[in-house]
């Protein structure tokens, strides 16, 4: 087995606002923090050569082709093939992200149903796995994940969870992962914290999803790659196991979830 000697960042945003202005520091900083590898996320098909940019750039980045929900309405004749032909690029390892969110409602539902079905359609044909945000929807995101295997399977991340424990088991058992964002750190998750406790250590990633969500002890400034430790450190503890064990297991994890990426080669201390 792979020794990791490093954490992964599976979902964040190096191209927006806040990050951006000082993308190569950001990128340094996690490096020195102990992040190995991070995972930068297109939200729209017009910012896809943003991401393709980024991952040029930096051998420890990888990235996703996809249409937020909230941009269902703005991008709304997505098609297979132009998720298909960006999907080709050997950097680009995950398809989103996609989903559903009936909290801010920014997309018709119809059409984010429309956006979302398409990105598993992607996800099945190409391999990769989908990167799935779901906000006050468990009930059709469940409904639509479970219709959409019985049409062939495909792999998946359920990102920055932050749903019911229904939501947690359903996807769990359609052999996805879960991956844990700052939110779980914050005094006023205490459920979240619960059902955390019971995800498989198997299935688990974290991420920051920078720059927004920045966990404690970091509340209050822009998120960065960096502050994936604490959540990391943070979920440990929750977990009961050492820190070692989780950053080794996440670690793994997203490579065997996203396995077009190849893990970064750094030395493990004796």
């Amino acid at each position: 087995m792979t020794e990791y000697g490093y954490i992964v960042d599976s979902h964040c945003h190096l191209n927006y606002k806040g990050l951006k202005e000082e993308q190569a520091a950001v990128v340094e900083r996690a490096r020195v923090a102990g992040v190995g590898c991070m995972l930068a996320i297109n939200t729209k098909l017009k910012e896809y050569q943003e991401i393709i940019d980024i991952i040029e750039t930096y051998s420890d980045v990888y990235g996703s082709v996809g249409i937020h929900p909230h941009e269902a309405e703005n991008e709304p004749d997505v098609a297979l093939d132009a998720l298909l032909s960006r999907a080709k690029h050997p950097k680009i390892v995950g398809i989103g992200e996609t989903g559903l969110d009936y909290y801010y409602d920014n997309a018709p539902r119809d059409m984010q149903m429309v956006n979302f079905k398409a990105h598993i359609a992607a996800s099945r044909e190409t391999g990769l796995p989908v990167i799935v945000h779901t906000r006050d929807a468990d009930e059709d995101c469940v409904s639509v994940l479970r219709e959409e295997m019985t049409k062939g399977p495909f792999p998946g991340v359920i990102h920055c969870f932050t749903a019911s424990q229904m939501l947690a088991d359903a996807v769990l058992e359609l052999g996805f992962y879960i991956s844990i964002s700052g939110i779980a750190t914050f005094k006023s998750a205490k459920n979240l914290q619960d059902t955390v406790k019971t995800i498989p250590l198997d299935r688990l990633l974290v991420e920051t999803d920078a720059p927004f969500l920045a966990p404690v002890p970091n509340r209050g400034k822009t998120c960065e790659p960096a502050f994936v430790m604490d959540t990391a450190r943070f979920v440990a503890d929750l977990k009961s196991v050492p820190f070692e064990e989780l950053q080794q297991k996440t670690s793994q994890n997203f490579f065997d979830l996203f396995n077009k990426a190849v893990p970064p080669v750094r030395e493990v201390a004796a």
